[in-house]
């Protein structure tokens, strides 16, 4: 699932007319350049919801044959939050553990590899699986502690950031009534508390594109590399 519901407020003027999930960086949109890495990790069953002008995302990528994917929309009215969004969207998402990946960020993980490992942990009785990452200048308190045996807690060591990118448990998000407004933070500080959540320190390349300056800046960067 990609998460694509939301209205970008720090991206404005940019978001008034173009969801931030189809803000172009590199040449191509930013939901583009995830689509394109899932289908290479061998995932092509795509959910993506929307809210803020998310007849221009499904008008733009349709159903994904361009990619060798199949996209399935999940619409709501006004934006649900994180985990209200995941919920909304179970009945598209099946029984099974799933993938999660924040619209708005730019990262090079290998998704094939980070699914496999994400399994592995979620059959040993883990909610769910997470990526951490360096914390960014705009986020230096971090979010979670990961220990030496994946394990990931609140606190007792040095904090990262989660990266927006996760793999849970359909049953994380049973209790949220449809269509209505969640956020995550919860349910995963409940999955702390349990001794069900795990995670893996990601080093590579990550950005979370969440203002101008920052746009700006992955746009040329990316544009040079190619």
């Amino acid at each position: 699932m990609i998460l694509a519901a939301g209205r970008g407020e720090r991206m404005r003027p940019l978001t008034d007319l173009c969801p931030k999930p189809l803000l172009s960086v590199g040449g191509k949109p930013l939901i583009v350049w995830h689509i394109e890495r899932l289908a290479r990790a061998g995932i092509h069953e795509i959910v993506i919801n929307h809210a803020h002008l998310g007849h221009k995302i499904e008008e733009t990528l349709g159903r994904g044959a361009e990619w060798g994917v199949q996209i399935d929309y999940s619409a709501e009215d006004k934006a649900l939050e994180t985990a209200g969004g995941i919920a909304n969207a179970l009945p598209l998402l099946g029984d099974a553990p799933f993938l999660v990946v924040n619209g708005d960020v730019y990262c090079e993980l290998d998704y094939g590899i980070f699914c496999a490992r994400a399994v592995t942990r979620m059959t040993q009785g883990n909610l769910a699986h997470l990526a951490l990452v360096d914390n960014p200048p705009h986020h230096p308190q971090g979010d979670f502690v990961l220990d030496a045996s994946g394990r990931i807690s609140r606190d007792g060591g040095s904090l990262l950031t989660f990266s927006g990118i996760g793999a849970y448990r359909p049953e994380m998000f049973r209790n949220i009534e449809p269509g209505s407004k969640a956020r995550l933070a919860p349910l995963l500080f409940g999955a702390i508390d349990a001794g069900r959540l795990t995670g893996q320190h990601y080093q590579g390349r990550w950005e979370d594109v969440g203002t101008p300056e920052r746009l700006s800046a992955l746009d040329v960067e990316l544009k040079t590399k190619a």
